[in-house]
């Protein structure tokens, strides 16, 4: 028994098949597919714009047994209309005929790989999620919309991973206008891209050609988490101890297209272990050989941190909006940091305090800023041998941990 909508992917510049829309009684696409095919004596044929009315159009023809056409560009079930129409008539009735995705075509015209590539859509989105994603990982394609072009992911990049290559593919698939180029984050932020834009590939060409994969997509969750304090580079065992980053990365929930702030960072393990979880990461360091041991430490679990070598809360001004925040330290100045934290924080603020006398103001900038406030007091104990195959208990120091947390809003997950 024949579908009632089939859904032809047009691909990268490949032409309809002359019998894709044979004995279509409506044909619904964007107006160069249409007028590159014939239509069938009688059909009507529908320009796509807002998707409701073709939609509602489509419903029509349907519940009258009559055939449907959909002309969609590269592959429909690819960020493509296909998720509208399974949704609105069910995946049994429709047919799709995949095409060639730009994602796919991009990547073949490097002669790349993209097995292990991330895509993330931009379009008709804010574009944050897709900084955050090029930001964390080393092979990225980004698809984009009005808003959120090569210009923009360019100029958001330049100020963190000014070393990123970006390809910027348009009109792919059309041989008198395809072009592909290469340009650094600062260089796409300076052009006028215009609306032929087709995909845009973020490498970090270090990184990029990773080892031989037999399962597809980003690099997977990290097998253990919460580290212990042996797999960082410290100073005098000034580094979060693991218990107490095990609830902060908990609270903090750091995921694919999230931005993490690690103010006040020492080793940067906070910093690390969220940049593992797939988080784009920015860890303050005020002191140079902070700075250093923060970079070395990434490096050493293969993660990309942006290290700002100052002092809170002046260095956090030309950093962009986090999701998420981690403060650890102390100090007088302490309050003032939460304070200028959660102004810019979307979703968390988690701080950690070894001194029982800066908790109530640190609570207080917390719901001055209109967070819901919680926390605990950590103390653990662990085990320690002692002569004679005997073991003890070797307390750790305790140390209060405080959360707050606002309700995110609709717009706000992840895009990949």
């Amino acid at each position: 028994m024949s579908r009632p909508v089939t859904v032809v992917g047009t691909g990268t510049g490949a032409p309809v098949p002359a019998e894709a829309t044979a004995g279509a009684d409506l044909v619904v696409g964007g107006r160069r597919h249409l007028d590159a095919v014939a239509l069938p004596q009688g059909a009507r044929r529908i320009v796509l714009g807002p998707l409701a009315p073709a939609l509602d159009a489509i419903e029509k023809y349907v519940a009258d047994g009559r055939r449907v056409v959909v002309l969609a560009s590269g592959d429909p079930g690819f960020f493509g209309i296909v998720r509208a129409l399974s949704e609105r008539f069910g995946a049994d009735r429709l047919d799709v005929v995949p095409g060639v995705s730009s994602v796919a075509a991009a990547f073949a015209r490097l002669g790349l790989t993209w097995e292990d590539a991330v895509v993330v859509s931009a379009h008709g989105r804010h574009p944050r999620t897709a900084v955050h994603v090029c930001r964390a990982y080393p092979k990225v394609a980004v698809l984009t919309g009005p808003g959120a072009g090569p210009a923009e992911l360019g100029a958001a990049l330049a100020r963190t991973v000014p070393g990123r290559v970006l390809v910027v593919a348009s009109a792919l698939g059309d041989p008198a206008r395809e072009r592909v180029e290469r340009v650094t984050p600062a260089e796409a932020a300076a052009r006028d891209w215009g609306p032929a834009v087709s995909v845009v590939l973020c490498l970090d060409e270090a990184r990029a050609q990773g080892p031989v994969r037999t399962l597809a997509g980003p690099v997977g969750r990290p097998a253990g988490w919460a580290l212990d304090e042996a797999e960082f580079a410290h100073r005098d065992s000034m580094i979060t101890k693991s218990e107490v980053r095990a609830l902060a990365l908990a609270r903090l929930g750091p995921r694919p297209g999230d931005l993490v702030w690690d103010v006040g960072s020492g080793s940067g393990s906070v910093a690390v272990e969220c940049a593992r979880l797939g988080a784009a990461v920015s860890a303050v360091e005020k002191t140079a050989d902070g700075a250093v041991r923060i970079r070395a430490n990434a490096a050493a679990h293969e993660v990309d941190v942006h290290v700002v070598h100052g002092s809170a809360p002046d260095a956090l001004g030309e950093l962009d909006d986090p999701d998420a925040v981690f403060v650890g330290g102390g100090g007088r100045e302490l309050p003032a940091i939460v304070a200028a934290c959660a102004r810019q924080a979307r979703r968390t603020v988690v701080v950690a305090m070894a001194a029982l006398d800066r908790v109530p103001a640190v609570r207080a900038a917390l719901t001055d800023a209109g967070f819901g406030v919680d926390g605990v007091l950590l103390q653990s104990s662990r085990l320690a041998p002692l002569p004679g195959d005997v073991t003890r208990l070797a307390a750790t120091n305790p140390v209060f941990l405080l959360w707050g947390s606002r309700t995110p809003s609709p717009e706000e997950g992840v895009a990949l």
